[in-house]
């Protein structure tokens, strides 16, 4: 139930992209206490993208999940920031994240909803 989205304007090779996928999928399950089962994510790079009127290195991550607590966004911010930067070089304060607490019956799977 939980998807992470990673976007940022840097080219990563397809290797790349896929680690950083895996990576982030283990570490959203571990900051929310949910099943990995249930994790999606996704790395887009390289789309045209500004942060501050500039082109240097960016990212924007968008975190969704039922249950998604306002009293673990800050650890959650920390922990991504520091693995997007960790591997893509990308300065911390170049990063922004949505977080977003998706009501039950607003998010389907299998057929159903949760």
């Amino acid at each position: 139930m939980p998807y992470l989205k990673i976007q940022t304007n840097q080219p990563l090779p397809p290797d790349s992209a896929q680690a950083l996928a895996k990576k982030a999928s283990n570490l959203v399950a571990k900051q929310l206490g949910k099943p990995e089962k249930y994790v999606m994510t996704s790395v887009e790079s390289n789309p045209a993208m500004t942060f501050a009127g500039t082109e240097e290195p960016l990212a924007y991550l968008e975190l969704k999940s039922i249950g998604l607590s306002d009293s673990t966004t800050a650890d959650t911010s920390s922990a991504l920031c520091g693995l997007v930067h960790a591997e893509t070089g990308i300065d911390t304060k170049r990063i922004y994240i949505e977080f977003s607490d998706a009501p039950r019956k607003m998010w389907g799977w299998d057929k159903g909803t949760f």
